[in-house]
């Protein structure tokens, strides 16, 4: 005789085995091709200025994927600076490439918000659909209704629970969530993607974006990684490019991030119908992380929120692939990690600075301007690795200053407590020591830490001014 309980035990197996299986499909993708919404998509290009060039590259292939799988223009929303296609630096005006074959994807791209448009308060009131609160570009905004499904893609420079607009403008990670918390609120889209590439960005959602709001984000790196840009072209007899390079032209520059043409390359070639967020998690992962073990040169990427949705097909977001893809005839799988030159992001300018010295004639103004920036960006990142250390020193002394300033939390846990406290204390510290840049902000971390660990403002504003009145 069968108990009850067997029944129950028999009963869950056969439901387990529904859920892993429909023919070969799992059961979330089954039902997500029967949704009859609308595809939305958000892509941010979040910098400005040619040593950034990756990053509108990233965005304009990215469109194309869109507009390859169908999607309409009215319902893609773009953020670009614009000042990278007919830059006077750019060896091919008009046209911006993606990667070492040199297809061009700025073509076509709406400019729906580019020169000081791109900012966070369009950003924000965009997803929001507050047409009302936008000031300049198209006035186009996501007007997403329950059904649809939205994808956000954003690429650019990141640090511990901050990501960056031009013109030194940042965006914290509860700034972030809370809007996304917003646009779930306001019932207006059944599932949400999120896609980030950023230094550290895992700590934009790591123990802060909670379950149950229908959004899967993938991130480029850890909450305490650096990412990395790639197809990065350098000359020079001391260290040069090999394999999949940048064409000559295209010196000191990088065509792209390595988390964002590992996952576009693979939507370029996959069957984006047969073929799931999960699946390609695994392969873009494994690209990303490919020279860790040897060179260091890679990053870990990153899963969070309501993971089930990884079993989406890529279709559900991205539209489905055409038979007509001009980049279809990119072998996203020949493009191997250990044959391209990267570059950590915060070194990027150094990289650009350094390839054109070593490159500029003998003796040349040209060389003479090079070595004086690379001289001026090394001392100011020297600087602000100097004043953050003096204080941390000041206020935990000597000995456990530099290990509170750089401890890093455990997984499932927010970067800081009290996300006013560590935008307070940054104003304090850039108050008082200048404000960060790209590679300063790595040292937001501490300051976060200096929030966790109790120290007042009045105490952080005083030791802040000590630290950097040398």
């Amino acid at each position: 005789m069968i108990s009850r309980y067997n029944i129950v035990g028999i009963f869950f197996l056969v439901l387990v085995s529904i859920v892993v299986t429909i023919e070969g499909r799992s059961i979330t993708q089954f039902l997500t091709q029967k949704t009859k919404g609308t595809k939305w998509v958000v892509l941010v290009a979040g910098s400005n200025g040619w040593t950034n060039y990756r990053h509108q590259a990233n965005v304009c292939h990215a469109y194309q994927i869109m507009k390859a799988g169908g999607l309409k223009d009215e319902n893609i929303i773009v953020f670009m600076y614009d000042d990278i296609a007919n830059n006077t630096e750019n060896p091919r005006p008009g046209v911006i490439i993606n990667n070492p074959h040199g297809h061009d994807v700025y073509k076509g791209v709406p400019k729906d918000y580019v020169g000081d448009d791109v900012n966070a308060n369009n950003f924000f009131n965009v997803i929001l659909a507050n047409k009302s609160g936008v000031v300049g570009g198209s006035g186009k905004v996501l007007k997403s209704g329950p059904n649809d499904h939205i994808f956000i893609y954003f690429t650019d420079h990141g640090a511990p629970g901050v990501i960056s607009m031009p013109y030194n403008e940042v965006i914290y990670a509860h700034e972030l969530v809370n809007m996304l918390k917003k646009k779930h609120a306001s019932g207006t889209y059944d599932r949400l993607v999120f896609y980030l590439e950023a230094c550290e960005s895992g700590s934009m959602f790591d123990g802060i974006l909670p379950k149950g709001l229908n959004i899967y984000a993938m991130t480029a790196s850890k909450p305490d990684e650096d990412s990395y840009g790639t197809y990065c072209g350098e000359s020079t007899p001391v260290d040069s490019c090999w394999g999949q390079c940048p064409p000559p032209e295209f010196k000191g520059v990088c065509l792209g991030d390595l988390f964002n043409v590992s996952w576009m390359e693979d939507s370029d070639v996959q069957d984006r119908k047969t073929n799931s967020l999960h699946q390609q998690y695994s392969r873009v992962a494994k690209r990303t992380a490919a020279n860790l073990t040897y060179h260091n040169y890679g990053s870990h990427v990153q899963e969070y929120g309501d993971k089930v949705m990884s079993f989406d097909p890529l279709a559900a977001y991205l539209g489905e692939t055409s038979k007509n893809h001009s980049h279809n005839s990119v072998d996203a799988k020949s493009f191997s990690t250990s044959s391209s030159r990267n570059v950590d992001q915060r070194s990027t300018e150094l990289f650009y600075l350094f390839t054109k010295h070593q490159n500029a004639p003998e003796g040349s103004d040209e060389k003479y301007e090079a070595k004086v920036k690379l001289n001026e960006l090394m001392s100011q990142r020297s600087q602000v690795d100097s004043n953050v250390k003096h204080l941390g020193d000041l206020l935990f002394g000597v000995e456990k200053g530099n290990e509170v300033l750089h401890s890093v939390r455990p997984a499932g846990k927010p970067l800081v407590d009290n996300w006013d406290c560590l935008k307070s204390y940054v104003k304090i510290f850039e108050t008082h020591c200048g404000r960060l840049t790209v590679y300063g902000r790595k040292h937001v971390r501490g300051i976060a830490n200096i929030c966790n660990a109790g120290i007042t403002s009045e105490k952080m504003a005083a030791m802040s001014a000590q630290a950097c009145s040398s």
